[in-house]
Protein backbone atom coordinates (compact mmCIF):
# COMPACT_ATOMS: atom_id res chain seq x y z
CA UNK A 1 0.00 0.00 0.00
CA UNK A 2 1.34 3.42 -0.99
CA UNK A 3 0.06 6.40 0.96
CA UNK A 4 -0.38 9.42 -1.32
CA UNK A 5 -0.35 13.16 -0.71
CA UNK A 6 -1.81 14.89 -3.75
CA UNK A 7 -1.08 18.55 -4.42
CA UNK A 8 -3.64 19.93 -6.88
CA UNK A 9 -6.41 17.34 -6.71
CA UNK A 10 -8.97 19.18 -8.83
CA UNK A 11 -6.75 19.92 -11.83
CA UNK A 12 -6.25 17.73 -14.89
CA UNK A 13 -3.32 15.73 -13.47
CA UNK A 14 -4.91 15.60 -10.02
CA UNK A 15 -8.22 14.14 -11.18
CA UNK A 16 -6.41 11.55 -13.30
CA UNK A 17 -4.23 10.63 -10.30
CA UNK A 18 -7.45 9.95 -8.41
CA UNK A 19 -8.55 7.74 -11.32
CA UNK A 20 -5.52 5.54 -10.61
CA UNK A 21 -6.22 5.45 -6.87
CA UNK A 22 -9.86 4.63 -7.60
CA UNK A 23 -8.81 1.77 -9.90
CA UNK A 24 -6.39 0.27 -7.37
CA UNK A 25 -7.86 0.87 -3.89
CA UNK A 26 -5.87 -2.02 -2.40
CA UNK A 27 -2.58 -0.48 -3.54
CA UNK A 28 -3.10 3.25 -2.94
CA UNK A 29 -4.77 5.40 -0.34
CA UNK A 30 -5.17 9.19 -0.33
CA UNK A 31 -3.79 10.61 2.91
CA UNK A 32 -3.96 14.32 2.10
CA UNK A 33 -4.81 16.68 -0.74
CA UNK A 34 -4.71 20.33 -1.70
CA UNK A 35 -7.18 22.08 -3.98
CA UNK A 36 -7.41 25.29 -5.96
CA UNK A 37 -10.64 27.12 -6.60
CA UNK A 38 -12.94 24.22 -7.50
CA UNK A 39 -14.43 23.75 -4.04
CA UNK A 40 -17.48 21.88 -5.34
CA UNK A 41 -15.33 19.16 -6.92
CA UNK A 42 -13.03 19.12 -3.89
CA UNK A 43 -15.98 18.27 -1.63
CA UNK A 44 -16.93 15.33 -3.85
CA UNK A 45 -13.33 14.10 -3.73
CA UNK A 46 -13.14 14.41 0.04
CA UNK A 47 -16.32 12.38 0.54
CA UNK A 48 -15.15 9.69 -1.90
CA UNK A 49 -11.53 9.28 -0.77
CA UNK A 50 -11.72 10.40 2.88
CA UNK A 51 -8.28 12.03 3.21
CA UNK A 52 -7.13 12.93 6.70
CA UNK A 53 -6.10 16.42 5.63
CA UNK A 54 -7.18 18.92 2.96
CA UNK A 55 -5.70 22.34 2.21
CA UNK A 56 -7.47 25.16 0.36
CA UNK A 57 -6.15 28.47 -0.93
CA UNK A 58 -7.87 30.99 1.34
CA UNK A 59 -9.62 31.51 4.66
CA UNK A 60 -12.82 32.12 2.70
CA UNK A 61 -12.58 28.65 1.13
CA UNK A 62 -11.71 27.21 4.54
CA UNK A 63 -14.94 28.66 5.94
CA UNK A 64 -16.92 27.08 3.07
CA UNK A 65 -15.48 23.63 3.66
CA UNK A 66 -14.99 23.29 7.38
CA UNK A 67 -18.62 22.36 8.13
CA UNK A 68 -19.10 20.17 5.05
CA UNK A 69 -16.29 17.62 5.34
CA UNK A 70 -16.26 14.40 7.36
CA UNK A 71 -15.39 14.86 11.03
CA UNK A 72 -12.08 12.99 10.64
CA UNK A 73 -10.83 15.33 7.87
CA UNK A 74 -8.78 18.31 8.99
CA UNK A 75 -8.99 21.49 6.87
CA UNK A 76 -6.11 23.98 6.56
CA UNK A 77 -5.35 26.80 4.12
CA UNK A 78 -2.69 28.96 2.49
CA UNK A 79 0.97 28.13 1.92
CA UNK A 80 1.30 26.72 5.44
CA UNK A 81 -1.57 24.37 4.67
CA UNK A 82 -0.02 23.34 1.37
CA UNK A 83 3.25 22.47 3.12
CA UNK A 84 1.35 20.55 5.81
CA UNK A 85 -0.33 18.45 3.10
CA UNK A 86 3.04 17.78 1.43
CA UNK A 87 4.67 16.64 4.67
CA UNK A 88 1.87 14.70 6.39
CA UNK A 89 3.60 11.90 8.28
CA UNK A 90 1.45 9.02 7.02
CA UNK A 91 2.24 9.65 3.34
CA UNK A 92 5.26 8.15 1.60
CA UNK A 93 4.71 9.66 -1.88
CA UNK A 94 3.78 13.21 -2.89
CA UNK A 95 2.20 13.71 -6.31
CA UNK A 96 2.87 17.36 -7.12
CA UNK A 97 0.23 18.35 -9.65
CA UNK A 98 -0.22 22.02 -8.72
CA UNK A 99 0.15 24.70 -11.36
CA UNK A 100 2.93 27.27 -11.26
CA UNK A 101 5.81 28.19 -8.97
CA UNK A 102 3.56 27.81 -5.90
CA UNK A 103 4.65 24.16 -6.00
CA UNK A 104 8.26 24.95 -5.07
CA UNK A 105 8.06 25.37 -1.29
CA UNK A 106 5.88 22.30 -0.60
CA UNK A 107 8.13 20.19 -2.84
CA UNK A 108 11.23 21.21 -0.92
CA UNK A 109 9.44 20.56 2.37
CA UNK A 110 8.37 17.10 1.16
CA UNK A 111 11.92 16.28 0.06
CA UNK A 112 13.27 17.32 3.45
CA UNK A 113 10.64 15.07 5.03
CA UNK A 114 11.94 12.13 2.98
CA UNK A 115 8.92 11.70 0.67
CA UNK A 116 9.24 10.23 -2.82
CA UNK A 117 8.18 12.93 -5.30
CA UNK A 118 6.11 12.20 -8.40
CA UNK A 119 6.54 15.54 -10.10
CA UNK A 120 4.17 17.01 -12.65
CA UNK A 121 4.79 20.60 -11.53
CA UNK A 122 7.55 21.53 -13.97
CA UNK A 123 7.82 25.09 -12.65
CA UNK A 124 9.44 23.75 -9.46
CA UNK A 125 12.48 22.54 -11.39
CA UNK A 126 12.44 25.46 -13.81
CA UNK A 127 12.63 28.11 -11.09
CA UNK A 128 14.94 26.33 -8.64
CA UNK A 129 16.32 23.21 -10.28
CA UNK A 130 19.73 23.45 -8.64
CA UNK A 131 18.23 23.69 -5.16
CA UNK A 132 15.62 20.96 -5.67
CA UNK A 133 18.06 18.43 -7.13
CA UNK A 134 20.68 19.15 -4.46
CA UNK A 135 18.09 18.67 -1.70
CA UNK A 136 16.83 15.44 -3.30
CA UNK A 137 20.37 14.09 -3.43
CA UNK A 138 21.08 15.20 0.14
CA UNK A 139 17.97 13.46 1.50
CA UNK A 140 18.21 10.45 -0.85
CA UNK A 141 14.79 11.22 -2.34
CA UNK A 142 13.66 10.08 -5.79
CA UNK A 143 12.17 12.57 -8.26
CA UNK A 144 9.95 10.53 -10.57
CA UNK A 145 8.68 12.41 -13.63
CA UNK A 146 4.98 12.48 -14.49
CA UNK A 147 4.99 14.56 -17.70
CA UNK A 148 4.61 12.18 -20.62
CA UNK A 149 7.84 13.40 -22.24
CA UNK A 150 9.97 13.02 -19.14
CA UNK A 151 8.34 9.72 -18.25
CA UNK A 152 9.26 8.51 -21.74
CA UNK A 153 12.90 9.51 -21.24
CA UNK A 154 12.89 8.00 -17.74
CA UNK A 155 11.68 4.71 -19.20
CA UNK A 156 14.11 4.80 -22.14
CA UNK A 157 17.00 5.30 -19.69
CA UNK A 158 16.11 2.23 -17.62
CA UNK A 159 19.10 -0.11 -17.50
CA UNK A 160 21.38 2.39 -19.26
CA UNK A 161 24.07 4.79 -18.03
CA UNK A 162 24.03 8.55 -18.57
CA UNK A 163 27.59 8.69 -19.90
CA UNK A 164 26.43 6.64 -22.90
CA UNK A 165 23.66 9.11 -23.81
CA UNK A 166 24.25 11.15 -26.95
CA UNK A 167 21.12 13.30 -26.64
CA UNK A 168 17.56 13.49 -25.39
CA UNK A 169 14.87 14.12 -28.02
CA UNK A 170 11.62 15.58 -26.67
CA UNK A 171 8.62 15.43 -28.96
CA UNK A 172 6.12 18.28 -29.24
CA UNK A 173 2.64 18.26 -30.75
CA UNK A 174 3.00 21.92 -31.73
CA UNK A 175 -0.22 22.90 -29.98
CA UNK A 176 -3.36 24.51 -31.29
CA UNK A 177 -1.63 26.69 -33.91
CA UNK A 178 1.04 24.32 -35.17
CA UNK A 179 -0.04 24.68 -38.80
CA UNK A 180 -0.27 28.49 -38.75
CA UNK A 181 2.40 30.99 -39.72
CA UNK A 182 3.27 33.86 -37.39
CA UNK A 183 1.23 36.20 -39.57
CA UNK A 184 -1.79 33.96 -39.09
CA UNK A 185 -1.48 34.26 -35.31
CA UNK A 186 -2.58 37.90 -35.35
CA UNK A 187 -5.92 38.20 -33.58
CA UNK A 188 -6.37 34.55 -32.58
CA UNK A 189 -8.88 34.08 -29.78
CA UNK A 190 -8.66 32.40 -26.40
CA UNK A 191 -11.12 29.71 -27.46
CA UNK A 192 -9.01 28.92 -30.54
CA UNK A 193 -5.87 28.66 -28.43
CA UNK A 194 -7.59 26.31 -25.99
CA UNK A 195 -8.57 23.88 -28.75
CA UNK A 196 -5.67 21.43 -28.46
CA UNK A 197 -5.75 18.75 -31.19
CA UNK A 198 -4.38 15.86 -29.08
CA UNK A 199 -4.49 16.38 -25.33
CA UNK A 200 -7.16 17.33 -22.80
CA UNK A 201 -5.40 19.67 -20.34
CA UNK A 202 -6.01 22.70 -18.17
CA UNK A 203 -6.24 26.19 -19.67
CA UNK A 204 -2.77 27.44 -18.73
CA UNK A 205 -0.84 24.41 -19.98
CA UNK A 206 -2.90 24.39 -23.20
CA UNK A 207 -1.90 27.99 -23.91
CA UNK A 208 1.70 27.09 -23.07
CA UNK A 209 1.42 24.30 -25.63
CA UNK A 210 0.20 26.76 -28.25
CA UNK A 211 3.13 29.13 -27.61
CA UNK A 212 5.49 26.15 -27.16
CA UNK A 213 6.57 27.56 -23.81
CA UNK A 214 5.41 24.30 -22.29
CA UNK A 215 8.05 22.47 -24.30
CA UNK A 216 10.63 25.09 -23.39
CA UNK A 217 9.93 24.55 -19.71
CA UNK A 218 10.19 20.80 -20.30
CA UNK A 219 13.67 21.28 -21.81
CA UNK A 220 14.79 23.03 -18.62
CA UNK A 221 13.09 20.37 -16.51
CA UNK A 222 14.81 17.60 -18.49
CA UNK A 223 18.17 19.28 -17.90
CA UNK A 224 17.69 19.03 -14.13
CA UNK A 225 15.93 15.66 -13.98
CA UNK A 226 18.51 13.82 -16.06
CA UNK A 227 21.64 15.97 -15.54
CA UNK A 228 22.04 16.49 -19.30
CA UNK A 229 23.51 19.70 -20.81
CA UNK A 230 21.20 21.81 -22.98
CA UNK A 231 23.38 21.16 -26.01
CA UNK A 232 22.29 17.52 -25.80
CA UNK A 233 18.55 18.19 -25.56
CA UNK A 234 16.61 18.51 -28.82
CA UNK A 235 12.94 19.04 -29.61
CA UNK A 236 11.15 17.69 -32.69
CA UNK A 237 7.59 18.45 -33.80
CA UNK A 238 5.51 15.28 -33.88
CA UNK A 239 1.83 15.97 -34.54
CA UNK A 240 0.43 12.60 -33.58
CA UNK A 241 1.80 12.56 -29.99
CA UNK A 242 2.40 8.81 -30.28
CA UNK A 243 6.14 8.87 -29.64
CA UNK A 244 6.38 10.69 -26.33
CA UNK A 245 10.16 11.19 -26.39
CA UNK A 246 13.40 9.41 -27.31
CA UNK A 247 16.93 8.85 -26.09
CA UNK A 248 19.80 8.54 -28.57
CA UNK A 249 22.89 6.67 -27.37
CA UNK A 250 26.51 7.05 -28.41
CA UNK A 251 26.34 3.97 -30.66
CA UNK A 252 23.55 5.57 -32.72
CA UNK A 253 20.74 3.53 -31.20
CA UNK A 254 17.55 5.48 -30.46
CA UNK A 255 15.11 4.16 -27.87
CA UNK A 256 11.60 5.64 -27.97
CA UNK A 257 8.58 5.23 -25.73
CA UNK A 258 5.25 5.06 -27.57
CA UNK A 259 1.63 5.05 -26.50
CA UNK A 260 -1.75 6.66 -26.97
CA UNK A 261 -2.08 10.28 -25.71
CA UNK A 262 -3.40 9.38 -22.24
CA UNK A 263 -1.82 11.10 -19.24
CA UNK A 264 -3.02 8.36 -16.89
CA UNK A 265 -0.30 6.10 -18.30
CA UNK A 266 2.71 8.17 -17.10
CA UNK A 267 0.86 9.12 -13.90
CA UNK A 268 0.26 5.46 -13.08
CA UNK A 269 3.84 4.50 -13.97
CA UNK A 270 5.22 7.15 -11.61
CA UNK A 271 2.97 5.88 -8.84
CA UNK A 272 3.72 2.16 -9.36
CA UNK A 273 7.43 2.43 -10.27
CA UNK A 274 9.42 0.21 -10.49
CA UNK A 275 6.44 -2.03 -11.27
CA UNK A 276 3.91 -1.80 -14.09
CA UNK A 277 0.18 -2.27 -13.55
CA UNK A 278 -2.51 -3.03 -16.07
CA UNK A 279 -3.75 0.10 -17.84
CA UNK A 280 -6.97 1.61 -16.54
CA UNK A 281 -7.86 2.42 -20.14
CA UNK A 282 -9.03 -0.13 -22.69
CA UNK A 283 -7.49 1.91 -25.50
CA UNK A 284 -4.38 0.30 -26.97
CA UNK A 285 -1.96 1.64 -29.54
CA UNK A 286 -2.64 0.09 -32.94
CA UNK A 287 0.01 1.49 -35.28
CA UNK A 288 -1.85 0.35 -38.39
CA UNK A 289 -4.75 2.56 -37.31
CA UNK A 290 -2.41 5.54 -36.84
CA UNK A 291 -1.08 4.92 -40.36
CA UNK A 292 1.90 7.28 -40.35
CA UNK A 293 4.00 9.30 -37.95
CA UNK A 294 5.25 12.75 -38.94
CA UNK A 295 8.26 14.72 -37.72
CA UNK A 296 9.34 18.30 -38.44
CA UNK A 297 12.45 20.21 -37.43
CA UNK A 298 11.69 22.91 -34.88
CA UNK A 299 11.80 26.52 -36.11
CA UNK A 300 13.00 28.72 -33.21
CA UNK A 301 11.77 31.89 -34.92
CA UNK A 302 8.29 30.51 -35.49
CA UNK A 303 8.14 29.32 -31.88
CA UNK A 304 10.08 32.09 -30.15
CA UNK A 305 9.23 30.89 -26.63
CA UNK A 306 11.37 27.84 -27.29
CA UNK A 307 14.32 30.11 -28.04
CA UNK A 308 13.67 32.11 -24.86
CA UNK A 309 13.65 28.90 -22.82
CA UNK A 310 16.93 27.57 -24.23
CA UNK A 311 18.61 30.95 -23.72
CA UNK A 312 17.29 31.31 -20.16
CA UNK A 313 18.25 27.75 -19.31
CA UNK A 314 21.81 28.16 -20.57
CA UNK A 315 22.26 31.46 -18.71
CA UNK A 316 20.89 29.74 -15.61
CA UNK A 317 20.67 31.33 -12.20
CA UNK A 318 17.54 33.45 -11.83
CA UNK A 319 16.89 33.73 -15.57
CA UNK A 320 14.57 30.67 -15.72
CA UNK A 321 12.71 32.10 -12.72
CA UNK A 322 12.02 35.28 -14.70
CA UNK A 323 11.04 33.24 -17.75
CA UNK A 324 8.49 31.26 -15.79
CA UNK A 325 7.07 34.17 -13.80
CA UNK A 326 6.67 36.37 -16.87
CA UNK A 327 5.01 33.56 -18.76
CA UNK A 328 2.55 32.80 -15.95
CA UNK A 329 1.44 36.43 -15.75
CA UNK A 330 1.30 36.90 -19.53
CA UNK A 331 -0.77 33.75 -20.06
CA UNK A 332 -3.17 34.77 -17.29
CA UNK A 333 -3.60 38.17 -18.97
CA UNK A 334 -4.21 36.51 -22.34
CA UNK A 335 -6.88 34.26 -20.81
CA UNK A 336 -8.53 37.41 -19.43
CA UNK A 337 -8.36 39.05 -22.90
CA UNK A 338 -5.95 41.70 -21.61
CA UNK A 339 -3.15 40.66 -23.99
CA UNK A 340 -3.11 39.34 -27.53
CA UNK A 341 -1.61 35.93 -28.20
CA UNK A 342 1.61 37.28 -29.73
CA UNK A 343 2.00 39.81 -26.91
CA UNK A 344 2.70 36.87 -24.56
CA UNK A 345 6.09 36.51 -26.25
CA UNK A 346 6.71 40.26 -26.10
CA UNK A 347 6.09 40.42 -22.35
CA UNK A 348 8.42 37.47 -21.69
CA UNK A 349 11.17 38.89 -23.90
CA UNK A 350 11.04 42.29 -22.18
CA UNK A 351 11.22 40.68 -18.73
CA UNK A 352 14.26 38.60 -19.71
CA UNK A 353 16.06 41.53 -21.32
CA UNK A 354 15.49 43.73 -18.27
CA UNK A 355 16.81 41.22 -15.73
CA UNK A 356 20.31 41.13 -14.25
CA UNK A 357 20.92 37.46 -13.57
CA UNK A 358 21.98 36.14 -10.17
CA UNK A 359 24.14 33.14 -10.99
CA UNK A 360 23.75 31.03 -7.81
CA UNK A 361 20.57 32.30 -6.17
CA UNK A 362 19.36 31.23 -2.76
CA UNK A 363 15.75 30.17 -2.30
CA UNK A 364 14.98 33.60 -0.83
CA UNK A 365 16.48 35.33 -3.88
CA UNK A 366 14.47 33.12 -6.24
CA UNK A 367 11.24 33.93 -4.40
CA UNK A 368 12.10 37.65 -4.48
CA UNK A 369 12.94 37.66 -8.21
CA UNK A 370 9.72 35.79 -8.95
CA UNK A 371 7.66 38.37 -7.04
CA UNK A 372 9.54 41.32 -8.59
CA UNK A 373 8.99 40.00 -12.11
CA UNK A 374 5.26 39.58 -11.55
CA UNK A 375 4.94 43.03 -9.97
CA UNK A 376 6.86 44.66 -12.82
CA UNK A 377 4.58 43.13 -15.45
CA UNK A 378 1.43 44.01 -13.55
CA UNK A 379 2.60 47.63 -13.26
CA UNK A 380 3.27 47.95 -17.00
CA UNK A 381 0.13 46.24 -18.34
CA UNK A 382 -3.08 48.10 -17.70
Amino acid sequence: MKHISLLGSTGSIGTQTLDVIRQYPEDFTLESMSVGRNIELALKQVHEFSPRLISVQSKEDYDKLIHNVPSNTKVVYGMEGLIEVATVEAADMVVNAVLGSVGLSPTLAAIQAGKTIAIANKETLVTAGHIVTEEAKKHNVSLIPVDSEHSAIFQALNGETLNEVERLILTASGGSFRDRTRAELEGVTVSEALNHPNWSMGAKITIDSATMMNKGLEVIEAHWLFNIPYEKIDVVLHKESIIHSMVEYIDGSVIAQLGTPDMRVPIQYAMTYPNRYHSISNERLQLWEVGSLNFTKLDMERFRCMRFAYEAGKLGGTMPTVLNAANEVAVAFFLENRLSFLEIEHVIEQALEGHSVISQPTLEEIIAVDAQTRAMIHSTIK
